[in-house]
């Protein structure tokens, strides 16, 4: 479920990539305390983090790593986004959004 709509993610956003004719600039990370995030995209020297849940309902809880990497990175992150199959944008803290996969 979840592992497979991840890889689709990360599968079209490199393939947005090579179409344009850019470099795909997709990364992971995680620390040795266990904090993660799904995807990083580096566009114009910003680093976007971007979690992907396959919930139709994300929640606040769902950012805490990409909270975690805006910390590590700061100064040199954009916004954190939780992408995933719902329809609604919203808010989920101090820099982080909730995003639709059809937004993206």
């Amino acid at each position: 479920g979840g592992a497979i709509f991840e890889n689709l993610i990360v599968s079209d956003l490199f393939k947005v990539f090579v179409h344009r004719g850019d470099e795909p600039a997709l990364y992971y990370w995680r620390t040795v305390a266990g904090a993660e995030v799904d995807l990083i995209v580096e566009m114009q020297n910003s680093l976007i983090p971007l979690e992907i849940k396959q919930s139709e309902t994300p929640r606040p809880e769902m950012a805490k790593d990409l909270l975690s990497f805006q910390r590590d990175f700061e100064g040199k992150t954009g916004p954190g986004y939780v992408i995933h199959p719902g329809k609604m944008s919203l808010p989920l803290g101090k820099g982080t959004l909730a995003l639709p996969l059809g937004n993206l």
